[in-house]
């Protein structure tokens, strides 16, 4: 299992508008401008995010793009299946019943099934909420 960069982009864009979630509407160019990312592959990325209506779009010279919900209500896990599909270590945990003519003996699947738990466990334990306040403690800059 690998998070693509578009997965990893999708997470830094929310993180973003949540950021900015009292402010103006965020503009996808100063996203783009400030996480060093082509503006393009965030309109792209942005798409999906609008179809499934985890933000929504402003239009307008002030336009730009705005969170749907509170961050708290995001879940890092969700965002990242959006982006990336399953994020089932193999094929055969993809669905919600094990299929594969193979599983009454296969040895590796209760690693396989660990691993999934694990990854899920993980990406669904951490809200939006979760990764602005990591971001805002990284931006302080303690004076000793």
């Amino acid at each position: 299992m690998k998070i693509s960069t578009r997965g990893r982009y999708a997470l830094r864009l929310m993180i973003e508008l949540a950021m900015n979630q009292d402010g103006d509407p965020v503009r996808i160019k100063d996203v783009a401008v400030r996480q060093d990312i082509s503006a393009k592959y965030l309109e792209q990325i942005v798409s999906v995010l609008v179809k499934a209506r985890y933000v929504r779009s402003i239009r307008g010279p002030q336009g730009g793009y705005r969170l749907t919900r509170k961050p708290e209500e995001y879940c890092v896990g969700d965002i990242i299946r959006l982006i990336e599909g399953d994020m089932a270590p193999v094929s055969c945990l993809e669905d919600e019943e094990n299929h594969c003519p193979r599983q009454a003996g296969c040895v590796t699947l209760r690693i396989w099934k660990e691993l999934d738990e694990a990854i899920r466990s993980v990406l669904d334990k951490y809200t939006l909420a979760d990764l602005v306040q990591w971001q805002e403690e990284l931006s302080q800059n303690y004076v000793i």
